[in-house]
């Protein structure tokens, strides 16, 4: 029913196979990956302490701030979805676009991206997924969504 994966590393092709990941490992140390001899970017971790040398440090910061913001954002639109809808239907009303979107839209962009990016050979193409997702949704929101300030919400069906 088809051909039999494989990968390919420069001239070397491993079949997939009971010995794979044997294989597409000596494949890749053949290659010359990971280049941890010479090349000095390549971070390698020994111990558990090794996460306060300055780059590791660097990133694990980086990620803590990023994660920071998703959090402060997060709150504010549980808030703001909750709004937008009657009283006896709020929790399904917000709760199913809310993981919809995170779900679907969130969850399948690095798959996305990343198959935009082999599609195109172009490594900047996978951005174009999240931004016109943002677009369509800044559109869809300036359209369709009411103003509820001055509102009483127990009235509005």
């Amino acid at each position: 029913a088809g051909s039999t994966t494989q990968v390919k590393v420069n001239d070397t092709s491993v079949p997939y196979g009971p010995d794979f990941a044997k294989a597409t490992t000596a494949a890749l140390l053949a290659a010359g990956y990971p280049d941890t001899a010479t090349n000095k970017d390549v971070i390698k971790m020994s111990s558990p302490f090794d996460i306060f040398q300055p780059r590791v440090a660097a990133v694990i910061g980086l990620l803590f701030v990023l994660v920071l913001f998703v959090t402060m954002v997060y709150g504010p639109i549980a808030a703001a979805l909750v709004e937008l809808f009657p009283t006896r239907i709020r929790y399904t009303s917000m709760s199913l676009p809310y993981h919809i979107g995170n779900g679907w839209f969130g969850g399948l962009l690095p798959a996305t991206a990343f198959a935009m990016v082999a599609a195109t050979g172009d490594i900047y193409y996978g951005l174009w997924y999240p931004i016109v997702i943002a677009l369509a949704t800044f559109v869809i929101g300036l359209l369709f969504v009411p103003e509820t300030k001055d509102r009483n919400l127990e009235d509005w069906h």
